[in-house]
């Protein structure tokens, strides 16, 4: 997919995240931050072409350790805006899709995070 496409995916699934949210749906909002952020590490990793991102291509999938270590290795090249954003959307990942213990308002704090972790991945994308 090319990184326009990706970034359209990204800004799609915040959207709809969102869109949830407003619609009192925090366990499908979650979900769909998530989503976004994952993207986000893929598309960096890529970007950047990762070992892991390799990796994930030759395997056909991405895995939770794959996604974990690139995290680690982006945080520390770019930013540990990164590691925030990533540890936020896999607390809302966990805690409010599949455990549903997490209500609007603790949605609302922690999307700022995953908003930053998605501008960071559209400025590394425009540099080009």
């Amino acid at each position: 997919m090319a990184s326009i496409e990706k970034l359209e995916l990204i800004r799609r699934l915040l959207d709809e995240a969102e869109s949830y949210l407003a619609k009192g749906d925090p366990a499908q909002s979650s979900e769909k931050l998530y989503k976004a952020a994952e993207e986000c590490i893929k598309s960096l990793a890529e970007r950047f072409n990762l070992e892991e991102a390799r990796t994930a291509k030759e395997r056909g999938r991405w895995t939770v350790t794959l996604l974990e270590k690139a995290v680690g290795k982006l945080a520390l090249k770019l930013s540990r805006d990164v590691g925030i954003g990533w540890d936020v959307a896999n607390y809302l990942h966990v805690w409010g899709f599949h455990e549903l213990k997490l209500d609007k308002e603790d949605i609302e704090w922690r999307r700022p995070m995953i908003k930053k972790l998605i501008e960071l991945t559209e400025s590394e994308f425009q540099r080009g």
